[in-house]
């Protein structure tokens, strides 16, 4: 049993929870190199649908745990190669999951917390959570979740948040395109589980096929996006009477 990050199985919806909360859940090594790990083995197990991402207590994520910067130095190069690669490890991953993943928000999403909730493909944040990309003001760059930013609430919008690492709250996230729903103080747990259980009562080959189709529009060119389209349509055929 992991005293960072713990798992449990609701039939095949798969909750991961993050369990630092007297630290708001911040990513250090240890919790980042477990998410990697807890994703990648739901991936490839056939019995997990969907899976659910929260914080324990009144954090989702705070972002990167600064204690840690004290050792990601300039004279320890090595270590601080190790964290990039494993921070855009975790921000990678999701996307490239045939498995959905539904983040579940409440109070604070900050920095890479909010990068980690953005990768999710569906984010449901209760009314008291709140977002920022506050990177600048502690002199550093919110550089491994720009890219997912940009493309989420685009350039000017982007802009704004991580130049200023101004707050964002649960109304203007949806605004924006950081969030999907916005639910009730408390209910985004729930929430996330419900809709878990309806995505997961549809066929799971579809479900895959449909998120992977849709990275892969997302990043071409519209006629391009259509022939993708067409190739999935004719091979759909081969599952689409397939119960779940």
């Amino acid at each position: 049993m992991s005293e960072v990050l713990t798992t449990r199985d609701d039939g095949s919806v798969r909750v991961l929870t993050m369990s630092r909360a007297e630290k708001l859940n911040a990513l250090n090594f240890e919790l980042t190199r477990e998410l990697v790990a807890a994703l990648e083995t739901a991936d490839d197990d056939k019995g997990v649908r969907v899976v659910v991402l929260a914080g324990e207590g009144r954090a989702f994520c705070a972002g990167a745990d600064t204690s840690e910067f004290k050792t990601l130095t300039p004279d320890n190069t090595d270590r601080v190669e190790e964290r990039a690669r494993l921070t855009a490890r975790l921000h990678a991953v999701i996307p490239q999951m045939s498995t959905p993943v539904i983040g579940a928000v409440g109070g604070f999403a900050m920095g890479g917390g909010a990068g980690l909730a953005l990768a999710c493909d569906y984010v449901i944040a209760d009314e008291n959570a709140v977002f920022a990309y506050p990177e600048v003001r502690h002199g550093i760059v919110a550089a491994i979740v720009m890219a997912s930013l940009v493309k989420h609430v685009g350039r000017k919008a982007a802009f704004g948040l991580i130049a200023t690492g101004r707050r964002v709250d649960a109304a203007e996230a949806l605004t924006l395109g950081l969030a999907s729903e916005c639910v009730s103080a408390g209910t985004a747990l729930s929430r996330a589980i419900e809709l878990a259980r309806e995505i997961s009562a549809v066929a799971p080959n579809a479900v895959s096929a449909s998120k992977k189709l849709l990275y892969a529009v997302a990043d071409i060119p519209l006629l391009e996006g259509i022939a993708l389209g067409q190739k999935e349509n004719a091979r759909m055929r081969s599952y689409r009477v397939q119960s779940a």
